[in-house]
């Protein structure tokens, strides 16, 4: 049996006390030295998602974060949040992001970022056939993908306005590439014409992906915003899990925790690739919906 669930929740528990102590190694070390910030979410949700699609096959999820942030810019992230053992198969039920950058600039004006960051998926798993032979009608070369990603980050804004680009570096995005992309179109399409064009393309990753990302919040109240998100993703040679996100939300702050409802929706162009068995049914991840949550920081 494979150590990586048990070395990754190691390193979680690894990144969350450095976070955590490294700010009182530093002040011990001298008051010259430059001061550290860190804080800590917890946050509950009705529906886990990223880019509008749901992680957690549209039921609840547990997301937990500590971000650490030096005056002279530099930041670290680790964050664990929960997810679909169906959707991300053979998954252990979580999902872990680590990632840092660089950020600079003005906070009320121009400001930007440079990052890099992975997310780890351990234990999920799927076997797929790379290949499809047209002669005999059979889909071959069986391989196991997983779905940990790794990405390069790009920030930019002025005030209120955030720009993001994300460019993956791995050979998958979150299991999307001719295994993946291909044979669950074969697996779940009526019509497999449209797997097979898929398959007639080739063994290609999708290394050079493009995610984009922009969003602006805007304060009606002393404790209350309006956020508002629009994003896109470009898979490389698979356009088939092309697809725009948009989000509208409100956020308010009472008793310490921040209360949020936000509308969600992914136009996939593929819903097939979003697609899981739940039992006998079927179910989609990219169903719109309005998510609850509520997150509290310390």
């Amino acid at each position: 049996m494979s150590n990586a669930p048990r070395d990754l929740k190691a390193a979680w528990l690894v990144a969350c006390a450095a976070l955590t102590l490294l700010p009182h190694a530093v002040q011990a070390a001298g008051d010259d030295v430059a001061s550290y910030a860190v804080e800590t979410e917890i946050k509950l949700v009705s529906d886990q998602r990223t880019r509008g699609v749901s992680d957690s096959m549209r039921g609840p999820g547990v997301q937990m974060s500590v971000q650490l942030a030096h005056e002279s810019g530099v930041i670290a992230l680790a964050q664990l949040a929960s997810v679909s053992k169906k959707y991300y198969t053979n998954s252990d039920g979580y999902n872990l992001l680590l990632a840092t950058g660089y950020r600079f600039g003005d906070p009320e004006a121009w400001h930007f970022g440079v990052g890099v960051a992975a997310e780890f998926f351990p234990g999920a798993k799927f076997d797929a056939p790379y290949a499809f032979d047209m002669a005999t009608g059979t889909p071959t070369d069986f391989r196991n993908t997983n779905y940990n990603t790794r990405y390069l980050v790009l920030e930019a804004g002025w005030g209120a306005i955030e720009g993001r680009v994300l460019s993956v570096l791995s050979d998958a995005y979150r299991g999307a590439n001719t295994g993946g992309v291909c044979a669950q179109m074969l697996a779940f399409m009526a019509d497999p014409t449209q797997a097979l064009q898929c398959y007639a393309r080739g063994e290609h990753g999708v290394r050079g992906s493009v995610l984009l990302d922009l969003g602006y919040k805007v304060t009606v109240a002393p404790r209350t915003q309006l956020t508002f998100h629009a994003g896109y993703q470009r898979v490389k040679h698979f356009s088939e899990a092309n697809f725009a996100d948009y989000a509208v939300g409100i956020t308010h702050k009472a008793w310490g925790v921040q209360w949020t409802a936000e509308w969600m929706k992914a136009n996939t162009r593929v819903r097939e690739l979003y697609q899981a068995l739940d039992g006998d049914h079927v179910k989609a991840a990219d169903k719109q919906t309005v998510v609850l949550s509520a997150a509290y920081k310390f």
